[in-house]
């Protein structure tokens, strides 16, 4: 059945522009109250990352669960797997985040975890949706909930990253600069790294709700880049805003992304006999990544771009590890959802065992060269069923007689097409993600 309100990664748009407004938030926390009430649930912690209007739509859910019944447990900032890992430990209902992840502070969203700290099953999804339709209503006022705050959250999740590592782990003498996007882990972050030994200087950690992800963290790298050669540091770690993901910088300034950091850990599990099966990409994976796991003997598997894919096929195959080159990675080792902290430290002490830097490291993995051009899309008209859009995939794909491949998708989470393309010659690669782009934008005009 087709949803109407959640997309692959909760619900997410523009602040003040439907569904993301205070009204909407109002009946969408009571239709989740009502939904998990239905299932004799009532406790459901809420969770949020820097954003101005994190505390506008705070308050809005409250009040709506409130007015369901359920009973509400406020956690403040703090990591989107914080509170994964939070909803399962305190034996939580539900979990909800607000936030946007990458995107600016314009924007925001809701993301849902179940009581094991999972996402949503679609069941509950589509009762939530069903419940929306529906007129709000209140229960007696003798059974409506509460709210409380959980003032020791960050402590805790702090000790849950730290207990990834072997107990007695020490980063004394590594130097790093940790990038936290004026976002979700400006506290937590910081202090894992530092509690574990590690030299830390911080950057991008001083929050004012409107410079998330402003020029910083995962997906404005360049900052943490001179940062890391100014002071001399052994790399660099960026986290988007709410601290699903990560990528690293080496010593030499260069970018380190999600597939390497994922050819890593992969590594260092196969070595130690604890990998458990295979390693699951997604379309957009580059295939050196797959390339180089193959000439280690490691499965490998796209699934569809989205860490619930990942998720799903990693559920489905019963495997460990999986992720994605913008820098999600999942680790089911330790967690139940992607975790930009607990990933990494897993590189980390992959580094540590096998004594390299990171830019020894990531030398056995070969990228190919990929060029991915995004078009902002206009209207309701889908670009990738149009003729001439196809017509030109195919062309360029024969062009490059079996020595790359096409990737075209619509986002999940903004409105853009993706244009991927891959292949062994760089410029011949950037040539046909131009000349595809622009038939794309052609047609979403």
């Amino acid at each position: 059945m087709a949803r109407k309100y959640f997309g692959t990664d909760g619900i997410r748009g523009r602040v003040g522009q439907f569904p993301i407004t205070p009204d909407f938030m109002l009946k969408l926390g009571w239709a989740a109250g009502m939904a998990f009430r239905k299932q004799g649930k009532c406790r459901i912690l809420i969770g949020k990352d820097t954003r101005i209007s994190g505390y506008m739509f705070e308050s809005a859910l409250e009040a709506g669960l409130a007015a369901a019944g359920a009973d509400v447990q406020l956690l403040g900032p703090m990591p989107t797997p914080a509170i994964a890992y939070l909803t399962r430990t305190f034996q939580a209902d539900a979990g909800i985040v607000i936030s946007a992840s990458h995107n600016p502070h314009d924007d925001n969203g809701i993301k849902f975890f179940s009581s094991e700290g999972t996402k949503l099953p679609d069941d509950v999804e589509l009762m939530i949706e069903e419940l929306l339709d529906q007129p709000m209503t209140v229960v007696e006022s003798a059974g409506i909930g509460k709210a409380s705050r959980i003032n020791d959250a960050s402590g805790r999740y702090i000790e849950f990253c730290k207990g990834s590592v072997p107990s007695g782990t020490s980063f004394k003498g590594l130097k790093i600069v940790v990038d936290c996007a004026h976002g979700a882990a400006y506290k937590v972050a910081p202090s894992v790294f530092r509690e574990l030994g590690a030299e830390v200087k911080v950057m991008a950690a001083q929050p004012d709700g409107l410079n998330i992800n402003d020029g910083c963290g995962s997906t404005h790298i360049a900052g943490l880049q001179a940062e890391v050669l100014a002071h001399g540091a052994d790399l660099g770690i960026a986290f988007d805003g709410d601290a699903d993901r990560v990528l690293m910088v080496d010593q030499y300034g260069a970018m380190v992304d999600g597939d390497e950091l994922l050819f890593i850990i992969a590594r260092d599990l196969q070595e130690r006999g604890r990998l458990h099966g295979g390693v699951v990409g997604t379309l957009m994976s580059n295939l050196g990544l797959e390339l180089a796991l193959a000439e280690l003997n490691i499965p490998f598997v796209r699934a569809k771009v989205g860490d619930r894919y990942v998720i799903a096929e990693l559920l489905a195959r019963n495997w460990l590890l999986g992720g994605e080159n913008s820098g999600h990675l999942v680790c089911f080792q330790h967690t139940t959802t992607g975790d930009a902290i607990i990933a990494a430290l897993q590189v980390l002490m992959a580094l540590k065992r096998r004594q390299q830097t990171l830019v020894e490291a990531r030398t056995a993995l070969k990228k190919c060269p990929q060029v991915l051009v995004n078009v902002r899309l206009a209207g309701a008209a889908d670009p990738l069923e149009h003729p001439s859009v196809k017509e030109a995939c195919a062309r360029v794909t024969e062009r490059m007689a079996g020595r790359g491949r096409v990737l075209l998708r619509k986002s999940g989470t903004e409105p853009l097409v993706r244009v991927m393309v891959e292949g062994d010659d760089e410029g011949q690669v950037r040539s046909y993600a131009d000349e595809l782009a622009k038939i794309v934008a052609e047609v979403c005009a």
